[in-house]
């Protein structure tokens, strides 16, 4: 388990290194694939050197060695999140099979959760892939066994899916009807059906429970801090979902053992 905790965790550096890229490119409409890495500040573009995750940053003290401009802390926080995941992932199993899918569910939820974080937006370029890799998690993970096996193995998590999604929008229009205001993004559904692929139906109350927990710590924390809340205020939801799914993933349904 350490080995695989090691290994992913050091993947887990590089692949927070992307996850940064996409959520700059992605919300601007730029290809997140074709393109050289730049500076914010100068344009020019990075130097290998200059991107290795964490590293480089901390020996730059945060800024681009050419300009001058500051690089913002939230590129190694996410190659950080990213890496720490992948150590919790080995950590968790000793199947490596199943620790790297636990490692991509996480990769997968956190790059949803930054973007929702900084503008209130999942789009279907993040959410579909993590429905597909929950059904890709089913299949690979499912006990071994000929095609026959291959439909009894797609079958809970395509059932999650889609209780997760209809669950959640049913309820969004309830509360539109009787508040008379938009209560849950649009993404919110698609995000809770994709987990469903990964923790099945029966996971899914114990994601909403974990998301509303997350929600609840986070209201009452502004509280504590003298910070006004409202009613009326916007949180995003994805980021509790994204917690709610990791958590069931990890432990399983609450109550279920």
């Amino acid at each position: 388990m350490l080995i695989h905790a090691a290994f992913l965790g050091g993947l887990g550096l590089f692949v927070g290194s992307f996850l940064g890229l996409v959520s700059l490119r992605l919300p601007r409409g730029e290809d997140v694939i074709v393109g050289r890495s730049r500076c914010g500040g100068c344009g020019r573009t990075l130097k290998p050197w200059r991107m290795i995750p964490v590293i480089s940053w901390a020996l730059s003290r945060g800024r681009c060695s050419d300009c001058g401009a500051t690089i913002p802390a939230r590129y190694p926080l996410i190659e950080l999140g990213s890496g720490l995941i992948g150590v919790w992932a080995g950590l968790s199993s000793p199947d490596f099979t199943l620790a790297a899918m636990t490692a991509v569910l996480g990769w997968n939820l956190l790059i949803l959760a930054v973007v929702d974080a900084e503008h209130f937006w999942l789009p279907d370029a993040l959410t579909l892939p993590l429905f597909a890799g929950g059904l890709l998690a089913a299949v690979l993970l499912y006990p071994v066994g000929g095609p026959s096996a291959l439909l009894p193995a797609l079958i809970p998590p395509l059932l999650g899916a889609i209780v997760g999604f209809v669950g959640l929008w049913l309820l969004a229009r309830l509360y539109k009807l009787v508040r008379g205001r938009e209560g849950l993004g649009g993404g919110d559904p698609f995000l809770l059906g994709a987990g469903g692929a990964w923790v099945g139906w029966t996971g899914l109350p114990s994601v909403l429970l974990w998301a509303s927990a997350a929600g609840l710590s986070l209201v009452l924390t502004l509280l504590i801090m003298r910070r006004r809340v409202s009613g009326t205020d916007r949180l995003p939801f994805g980021v509790f979902l994204s917690i709610g799914v990791w958590m069931t993933w990890l432990y399983g349904p609450l109550g279920l053992g």
